[in-house]
């Protein structure tokens, strides 16, 4: 049996159940069941506003585009982001005519607070930060560095769907926070994403842009007796972003199993953990930073042999990821190749090894016993 990288693990039969109310009740898209689920995750997260849209890519758009008006950016403005990461995160700052300035990481592949600082100029206008794997990093020095220098700061949670930091869902500090509920995710649906500002005059606006500007969605319109208010008005030019109710209830059932499911992950990796370092490997594990409980999105480690020993691991029907290619090599980055050494170096090293539920500890025991197998030539 092969062993994927990632395999979603939904709950069917109660997925099911909260399809079918949906679809019993005629209302399968935006509100019901997306208002249900914001509602439900602000709670959960204890974040001031919640807005479900159709993917975490379509929120980091929105994310920047609002804080550009609402600062009154210019063209040509910059954000500093990391250059190990999905290319999601700073096509959201080039789509918005704003520049990409790339700082460098540290040893966990999260953004170096001494670089970014490093980076800053009269031109830099928020810091994007992402938590790679559900790991915060250094994530407490960038909210002091944002706050030192007036910058706005972008959280992309993507992987970090149930990550605690001190016993708290980090994200209140910060301006804006995506979450991904992509199909991989630790909470999946088939894709969908959420966008948590912390001003209401900034989520009332991303409600209104993710319904191509529309001052009332359909569903607010038949609110009140189920009368069809048809008269409204387009004050801006918006986009097809927002959630839909099957999603909605499929991340509703996900929700009641994220914290269980979060600390089986972690279980996963401390198996990793236990089982390479017994075996004295060349290879460092990346580990998480202190006080973070992470959702574990990912477990990575570093092996200066990584193409050989994907082919390996195929081999063995063994199917790891990486996580990122330096963002920098992309033609589109290439401005800033060089100016990130790190991120560059350690972006060749990188290797996400198979981490999801369906994993037991005989799995993780197999893909390490196949990973020493490649030192020992056997």
């Amino acid at each position: 049996m092969s062993t994927q990288l990632f395999i979603p693990k939904y709950r069917v039969e109660e997925c099911l159940d909260e399809i079918r109310k949906s679809l019993e009740c005629g209302w399968t898209g935006l509100g019901h069941r997306t208002v249900e689920f914001e509602n439900i995750w602000k709670v959960y997260t204890g974040l001031s506003h919640a807005h479900f849209v159709n993917s975490a890519t379509a929120g980091l758009y929105m994310a920047v585009e609002i804080l550009k008006a609402a600062n009154q950016w210019a063209d040509g403005d910059e954000i500093i982001s990391t250059p190990i990461t999905f290319v999601s995160t700073n096509h959201a700052i080039l789509h918005n005519n704003l520049k990409v300035t790339f700082a460098d990481v540290d040893d966990r592949l999260s953004l170096d607070p001494v670089d970014v600082e490093r980076k800053i100029n009269e031109r830099t206008r928020a810091v994007m930060y992402v938590g790679i794997g559900g790991d915060t990093g250094q994530y407490e020095q960038m909210v002091a560095l944002c706050r030192k220098y007036n910058l706005k700061l972008i959280l992309d949670a993507a992987h970090m769907a149930g990550t605690r930091l001190h016993g708290e869902i980090p994200g209140k500090e910060a301006d804006v926070v995506v979450y991904s509920y992509q199909a991989v995710k630790n909470l999946p649906t088939a894709d969908s994403g959420m966008l948590c500002f912390k001003d209401e005059e900034h989520d009332a606006l991303c409600r209104k842009l993710s319904w191509l500007g529309i001052s009332k969605d359909t569903y607010s319109r038949t609110e009140g007796g189920g009368t069809y208010k048809w008269r409204y008005d387009v004050d801006h030019l918006g986009y097809k972003y927002h959630g839909n109710s099957i999603m909605a209830a499929i991340a509703i059932t996900q929700l009641k199993y994220l914290d269980e499911d979060n600390a089986y992950r972690r279980q996963l990796a401390s198996w990793y953990d236990e089982q390479l370092s017994a075996a004295n490997l060349p290879i460092t594990p990346i580990t998480i930073s202190d006080g973070c409980e992470s959702s574990r999105h990912l477990y990575r480690i570093l092996t200066p042999e990584r193409e050989q020993l994907i082919s390996h691991l195929h081999a063995n029907d063994i199917y790891p990821g990486v996580h990122y290619r330096d963002n920098t090599e992309y033609s589109i980055y290439a401005y800033a190749n060089g100016t990130c050494p790190q991120a560059h170096a350690l972006s060749q090293q990188v290797l996400s090894l198979p981490l999801h539920l369906h994993m037991t500890e005989a799995d993780v025991s197999h893909i390490c016993a196949s990973i020493a197998a490649y030192w020992s030539g056997d």
